[in-house]
């Protein structure tokens, strides 16, 4: 027999001379069946597939949590840079009707359309885009209607007038437009 070890042989007990009969016969009764072994090996072997299943189960588990903290994060991130540019916004509309003002009054505001060319430069940065409304057909998820007027040129739910400019970051509204719709009769 060689001296490596297979994984068919079966382990025996090797007696020595120096045991006494009395001795051999628990040893020999303690030695397992081949059978007795098989059912052995499987049984251990469903255990490591139990505990596999369990360990992929907990994996799974894990990934999916990391995935909902990753979210969680992301959401909490962008509700607080949301609220700073709906803030921003805010700021934004009050510059552009000074302008509107002191243009109509014939006041020169380069000092203002420079700083209004600023904040553009910085909406974009930020991936900050203004939605476009002015003609077209009015989009709940888009646009916020606060008003209707009846033209009979016009298709249903044209937008006429855009009241409050609305804005996307990151393919999400931030702010609807407040638009003025048609209405045929």
């Amino acid at each position: 027999m060689s001296s490596e070890n297979n994984s068919d042989e079966i382990p025996i007990n090797i007696i020595s001379e120096k045991q006494t009969d009395s001795e051999n016969a628990p040893e020999e009764s303690s030695n397992k069946t081949v059978e007795e072994l098989t059912k052995l090996l499987d049984e251990e072997k469903a255990k490591v597939s139990e505990y596999e299943d369990k360990l992929k189960r907990i994996l799974a588990d894990f990934e999916n949590q990391n995935k909902k903290t990753q979210s969680d994060i992301e959401k909490g991130v962008n509700t607080k840079v949301d609220e700073f540019i709906l803030d921003f916004l805010k700021i934004y509309d009050d510059f552009i009707r000074a302008k509107e003002v002191l243009s109509g009054n014939k006041i020169n505001s380069d000092g203002l359309d420079s700083i209004l060319k600023n904040m553009d430069s910085l909406l974009k940065k930020y991936h900050v885009i203004p939605i476009e409304s002015l003609g077209e057909i009015f989009n709940p998820n888009l646009h916020e209607a606060i008003s209707i007027i009846a033209d009979p040129d016009l298709d249903d739910n044209t937008i006429t007038k855009e009241i409050r400019k609305g804005y996307i970051s990151h393919e999400r509204v931030i702010r609807p437009t407040l638009v003025e719709i048609s209405k045929k009769g």
